[in-house]
């Protein structure tokens, strides 16, 4: 007897599935205000230098002593990193405002400073953020980029870590763990007094987000059948999107980065309380070989889906038989250097590898830079939460009828070319500005459903769980580099763009090279993958039909 069937003689879609599913997806819609929180807590407020310690002493007003405290840049605004060394009264000169010959008779580089009594701050639209709280503007502005590159890298750290430790420990402990690591973090940081002690937290809840994603997921999936899979899994993938609309709300209505940051750390201790109620995958318990609590877990499934009666008929050596397949294939000792050793598995790789950098590079470079369209970005974040709802129903659309190749290179290649499209657009453009962008994030979250599902059918089995961890490090490398490429922007404004539009487009046309994998058998070795790449492929038999469709499901999961 499969498993599958031993999970139907428990009942595999009765109310133990709904309460468990359900329990485990609810958490799933904070983790895009984690990954996001930064474009809300991070907001740059228009600043400029403070005014001279004797001038407030002065009876002027705020305009005024911005006048004579601050010179313009080339655009007629306020300078935000310099300000007179002495106040230049003669620009209250009502008869001659601005006289060109009063100017001259400054030498203006040598009568500018930097703001030696720090920065004042326009908080319209918000009541407080960590750059106007630390200052972190001017020679610091660069360390708002290095909080999240700081975040990010703990969800890679979480992903190496947390991932290795579920294999040997259990998902459900991991899951547990994972929910307390990210309140108590999210908790520090919310009463963070200084920004290391804010990045040091930060750390901690990307690595707990880590261990949310791939422990939720692996739960989800191990204790339904592979009938629903498809749906449950487009199902925990929606929560994410909706929850990158919760953010936007909640930011609205919560302008302060510290509450902001309590309100979506604090309800992971009401997730850590109810977790201990979920069930250890009894798949994990057999291949961990401990049989008595995976026979345990499958009564009470019975029980609480009504039936306790079929549920008593399991024991040792049914539940053996029906991982015997697994157990055998679980024995084998594969690397991620095999994924290299072939020249078909080096080539796919490589490929891989550069559209799993590139999609998420270029999608976190448009979603944590949510400002600089110029309009109000509690908006644009609903609009670009919004977005990926049709983007994932068009890309499922194209890769069952036209292809998975052709669905992941043109995602990726319409992404690139609407971000250069955009640096050719005027500034004051706003709304045609905003519409490519948006284009190109929906293209981009497309191309992330594309991702899992033909990585999944291009790894062979033995080696796919080593495969899909390898790509998925270098989807978190991508988003751990693309905030830190805005900085390149102080220096050249376009360039930016032009390497966030450049690289899908390179690994679209790089995407051009994989097999096609619609209507193909699942490799079940790398001689398969290798086989294929000579052309020696064979139609999908209909029994493989079904796997396909639940590689789809297993393999739909966010990218975090």
């Amino acid at each position: 007897m499969p498993f599958g069937d031993l999970l139907e003689q428990v009942g595999s879609t009765g109310r133990f599935q709904i309460v468990h599913v359900t329990l485990l997806c609810i958490p799933v819609l904070l983790m895009a205000s984690h990954n996001l929180l930064q474009n809300f807590v991070a907001a740059v407020p228009p600043h400029h230098c403070s005014a001279h310690a004797n001038i407030s002493q002065l009876q002027l007003s705020p305009q005024e002593i911005l006048t004579v405290t601050v010179p313009l840049d080339q655009t007629g605004k306020h300078q935000s990193c310099q300000r007179y060394v002495a106040p230049q009264w003669h620009l209250l000169d009502k008869n001659g405002t601005l006289k060109q010959e009063g100017l001259e008779e400054y030498d203006l580089e040598a009568s500018l400073q930097e703001c030696t009594d720090g920065w004042s701050y326009n908080m319209t639209g918000m009541t407080s953020s960590i750059i106007a709280e630390w200052d972190l503007v001017c020679d610091l502005r660069s360390l708002k980029q290095m909080g999240q590159t700081v975040y990010m890298g703990g969800v890679l750290v979480g992903s190496i870590v947390l991932g290795s430790l579920a294999d040997r420990f259990g998902r459900r402990i991991l899951l547990i763990i994972s929910h307390l690591l990210m309140a108590v973090a999210g908790t520090c940081a919310t009463f963070s007094t200084s920004f290391p002690m804010f990045c040091l937290c930060r750390f901690g809840c990307g690595m707990a987000l880590s261990g949310l994603g791939l422990n939720t997921f692996s739960l989800i999936v191990e204790w339904i059948p592979t009938r629903v899979r498809t749906g449950v899994g487009t199902l925990t993938g929606y929560c994410y999107t909706l929850g990158q609309l919760l953010l936007a709300a909640n930011a609205y209505f919560i302008r302060d980065w510290r509450w902001l940051t309590l309100a979506v750390s604090s309800p992971f201790y009401v997730f850590f309380i109810y977790s201990w109620w979920f069930h250890e995958s009894s798949r994990w318990l057999v291949l961990s070989q401990n049989y008595d609590k995976a026979i345990e877990n499958l009564k009470s499934v019975a029980k609480i889906n009504g039936r306790r009666e079929e549920g008593d008929k399991i024991d040792i050596k049914m539940v053996q038989e029906s991982m015997k397949k697994e157990m055998s294939c679980s024995q084998g000792s594969y690397t991620v250097l095999d994924l290299f050793r072939t020249p078909t598995m080096r080539s796919m790789t490589i490929c891989l590898s550069a559209v799993w950098l590139s999609t998420s590079f270029a999608y976190y470079g448009l979603a944590m830079d949510l400002q600089k369209f110029g309009v109000d970005f509690y908006l644009i974040q609903v609009i670009f939460g919004a977005v990926d709802i049709p983007a994932k129903v068009v890309i499922t659309v194209t890769m069952s009828f036209i292809g998975r190749r052709p669905s992941q290179s043109g995602a990726l290649i319409l992404a690139g070319i609407t971000v250069l499209i955009n640096l050719m657009v005027p500034y004051d453009h706003q709304t045609l500005r905003t519409s490519l962008a948006v284009v190109g994030k929906g293209c981009l979250a497309a191309s992330f459903n594309c991702c899992y599902l033909y990585s999944g059918e291009l790894f062979p089995t033995i080696i796919r769980q080593n495969g899909m961890g390898w790509v998925s490090m270098m989807a978190r490398v991508g988003a751990m580099v693309a905030p830190m490429v805005l900085l390149s922007g102080d220096y050249i404004p376009w360039l930016p763009g032009l390497i966030y539009g450049g690289a899908p487009i390179i690994s679209g046309v790089a995407a051009i090279f994989l097999p096609e994998t619609l209507g193909s058998p699942l490799p079940d070795t790398i001689q398969d993958v290798e086989d294929r790449g000579s052309g020696r492929v064979s139609k999908m038999p209909p029994k493989e039909a079904a796997t396909l469709r639940d590689t789809q499901a297993i393999l739909l999961k966010q990218v975090i």
